[in-house]
């Protein structure tokens, strides 16, 4: 049997039409490379791109020290199951934890299968009897059933009850729900430090210390979803310490292998006890592909100084933005936090993306009003302008009818 090997657009958009399940909202554009923060379709046309990945691509596109260690593992060894040890996943584990709180990591492939791990540790490590979780309205934790109950937004349960018993759903923001919620059976409270596809929500300054201080009080774990907030995206290698409270348990996803498959979950070692052998497993988790890609990431945003990257370009990004605001009615709010950028509109936020896109320029709406990026790390100073320039205008125009 012969592949088709055409690769302009239309052919490929025909292609999807007859062999792929029509589950996403895709746009009729075929992408077939990508470099830095620049990508290109088959027709030569170059993007870029500050929603790189949905937020995976934090080093940009096809960083080269993560390309040349995915090279050199797949030339080595590309799988063996968990029941053997594997240095290159030991070492990462061991990067993970000296770069955050000291805790262990269970390594799984996205943030859904990291979610649900957390879910599992909490219910394993309570006492009898404790099996509540309470997460916030607004939250997206993943797709799979447990995650996604863990999710507060009704309109990802559509269809799909009866959802996973044992979850309770707080406002976002509100510790005096959150302790009204809390009984004998609770056991854990779960929240993303930034809600991400919640429309970047950064929560007030005392807001995160405050479920810290409910946890430790009733006995709970504290977990915190970084999967868009982890290695590095607002500055600091993972979110907890962009607001100085430690979680319990954290986990990560999207942006942890360059752009590779990956999640893990880290746990305080007293609390990753409690995941006993035989009762959970990732059959392709912490992968020495994968594990390789992690430590080339982490590696790299060392070496190069991202952390710094990020920041400086959170002003940047402030700065224009926040101008714009101050001359443009359309734009009700703007939160940054690193490389992590809500802008909320007083309209529909698509028809501002189409009119980027049909400028080169490839960003994200969430919660129909709210425009967002996540842009890499290492994007330039005048990409990061030019991206600016294009976003402004494109504003603008809506503006103008």
């Amino acid at each position: 049997m012969t592949i088709a090997t055409e690769t302009n657009s239309s052919a490929t958009v025909e292609l999807f039409k007859k062999y792929v399940i029509p589950n996403y909202n895709r746009y009729p554009v075929n992408l077939v490379r990508g470099e830095g923060s620049w990508v290109w379709d088959s027709e030569g046309h170059r993007y870029l791109d500050l929603f790189p990945g949905w937020g995976c691509n934090l080093l940009g596109h096809c960083p080269p020290a993560v390309v040349q260690a995915v090279q050199d593992q797949v030339a080595t060894l590309i799988h063996v199951p968990n029941t053997w040890h594997m240095d290159v996943q030991g070492r990462w584990a061991q990067l993970l934890s000296e770069h955050s709180f000291g805790g262990q990591a269970f390594f799984c492939n996205s943030g859904t299968e990291a979610n649900e791990a957390a879910i599992k540790l909490a219910r394993l490590h309570a006492t009898k009897g404790r099996y509540k979780i309470i997460t916030f309205e607004g939250g997206f934790h993943g797709r799979t059933l447990g995650s996604l109950t863990a999710t507060a937004q009704p309109k990802y349960h559509e269809g799909l009850g009866p959802l996973v018993a044992g979850f309770t759903y707080a406002p976002y923001g509100d510790l005096a729900a959150v302790e009204k919620l809390i009984d004998d059976e609770t056991c854990a409270i779960m929240i993303e430090p930034i809600q991400g596809e919640g429309g970047v929500r950064i929560p007030q300054a005392d807001f995160l210390p405050g479920l810290r201080r409910l946890a430790d009080q009733h006995g709970l774990l504290l977990i915190f979803d970084e999967v868009q907030t982890g290695c590095g995206r607002t500055g600091h290698w993972f979110g907890y310490q962009y607001f100085g409270v430690t979680p319990d348990v954290m986990t990560l996803a999207k942006a942890l292998c360059g752009g590779i498959a990956g999640g893990a979950m880290l746990a305080r070692r007293e609390v990753a006890a409690s995941l006993r052998p035989g009762m959970h497993a990732a059959t392709f988790g912490g992968n020495p592909i994968a594990a390789r890609a992690g430590i080339a990431t982490l590696e790299t945003i060392a070496h190069d100084n991202l952390l710094d990257s990020a920041q400086q370009l959170d002003k940047l990004f402030r700065r224009r933005l926040e101008s714009l605001r101050a001359n443009c009615e359309l734009v009700r709010d703007v939160r940054v936090a690193g490389v992590m950028i809500g802008v909320e509109l007083t309209l529909d936020g698509a028809p501002v993306v189409k009119k980027c896109l049909e400028r080169r320029l490839l960003i994200n709406c969430t919660h129909g009003t709210v425009i967002r990026l996540l842009p890499a790390m290492n994007l330039t100073t005048e990409q990061a302008e030019e991206g600016c320039d294009i976003l402004i205008q494109a504003i603008q125009e809506s503006a103008g009818g």
